[in-house]
């Protein structure tokens, strides 16, 4: 099987390289400080270069990419350190509104004039896509929603919130604009830097209810697994890049610490965790998406697989680094902090561990 990428990928891939390159340390933490986390001009120049088109289909104005070129550029995105929301507010509204019929909003997303945010997670409900807090009422005007959401990311920088609600007992997608009455938020930050928060709507007008059912948001899910998997392999290979690079610069007791036989081979397990999640996600990526089941199987295996190697890559790296580690002055504290957000977005290691055993 031939494994090399075509022109295209490695066009979008070199493409993710040279728009990264310029932001070091510094200018990252600058721009996680902003009032909403990230910065909008930049946003719009990520939507120019196609990454978010390449989520949605021909027929919907976008690239028609596939999992794979997805994942390649989550995975570029991810080596980078990259600050670009690209998974939370580009790929995965993306699914939703094409998959869901507003082609309006689809648009909008795609050409980086609107961002939008999928608000799902609710107390008590841990991973479930299930709603059961939001309501979705009839009225006199349409839909009215009423309830309350926990960790919508980009809870400040988002135009359109795209809302689960419970509607005559089933889960359903409704659009909500930032601006709609009764919508509150209170903002807070995540361990990344960028800004979620919490929300609450009290009786607020739905603008449009997106064409989705259970089984739909489940395999939506399960393809923003595989691109979070995708990401995380990326900052498991700028983590071990970057360590390999510092012990071979740091002296101890007058030799380079690269030297020490015990750092040899816990480098060597992580090199060995990195090249094993990287197989695994394009095992995953190359399944045939025909059966839905084992699709998502797929994806849930890698997740789990993934998360938790690249999860041990950084810790590993951290304390090769001293204490230092762990701080913003270091890109890999920054990719560490990362890495804990992907490891636990649409279900952390043990919740798409169990789903995977179930589905076996």
């Amino acid at each position: 099987m031939n494994f090399d990428l075509s022109e295209e990928q490695q066009m979008f891939v070199t493409s993710v390289e040279r728009f990264a390159a310029p932001v070091d340390v510094e200018a990252r933490r600058r721009l996680r400080l902003s009032s909403t986390g990230y910065d909008r001009a930049r946003w719009q120049s990520l939507a120019e270069m196609g990454l978010i088109a390449l989520a949605a289909g021909e027929d919907a104005g976008g690239m028609g990419g596939s999992a794979v070129d997805l994942a390649l550029v989550a995975e570029a995105i991810g080596k980078a350190n990259a600050p670009d929301p690209l998974l939370e507010h580009g790929i995965l509204p993306a699914l939703l509104l094409e998959r869901g019929g507003a082609d309006e909003a689809l648009e909008s997303v795609l050409s980086g004039t609107a961002i939008a945010t999928l608000a799902w997670t609710e107390r008590g409900q841990r991973y479930s896509l299930k709603a059961k807090g939001m309501k979705a009422e009839e009225s006199a005007d349409g839909i009215v929603l009423s309830g309350e959401k926990t960790m919508v990311m980009g809870a400040l920088l988002s135009d359109l919130f795209i809302v689960t609600a419970d509607h005559c007992g089933e889960t359903a997608c409704f659009l909500v604009p930032k601006d709609a009455p009764g919508l509150e938020v209170r903002a807070y930050r995540l361990a990344d830097g960028s800004i979620a928060g919490e929300m609450k709507l009290t009786r607020t007008p739905a603008s449009a209810r997106l064409s989705l059912d259970a089984a739909a948001l489940d395999a939506i899910a399960a393809e923003m697994r595989l691109y979070a998997a995708a990401e995380l392999v990326g900052l498991g290979q700028r983590l071990l890049d970057d360590t390999l690079a510092y012990v071979k610069e740091r002296e101890q007791f007058g030799v380079a610490i690269g030297s020490f036989q015990a750092l040899q081979h816990r480098l060597v397990d992580c090199y060995a965790r990195e090249e094993q999640s990287r197989s695994m996600l394009y095992r995953a990526a190359l399944t045939d998406r025909a059966d839905a089941a084992a699709w998502q199987r797929a994806a849930a295996g890698a997740k789990a697989f993934i998360a938790e190697n690249v999860d041990h890559i950084a810790r590993e790296a951290v304390q090769m680094h001293g204490g230092m580690g762990i701080t913003d002055e270091l890109a890999i504290g920054h990719a560490l902090k990362r890495v804990l957000l992907l490891a636990r977005l649409f279900g952390d290691v043990d919740t798409v561990l169990a789903e995977y055993a179930l589905a076996a």
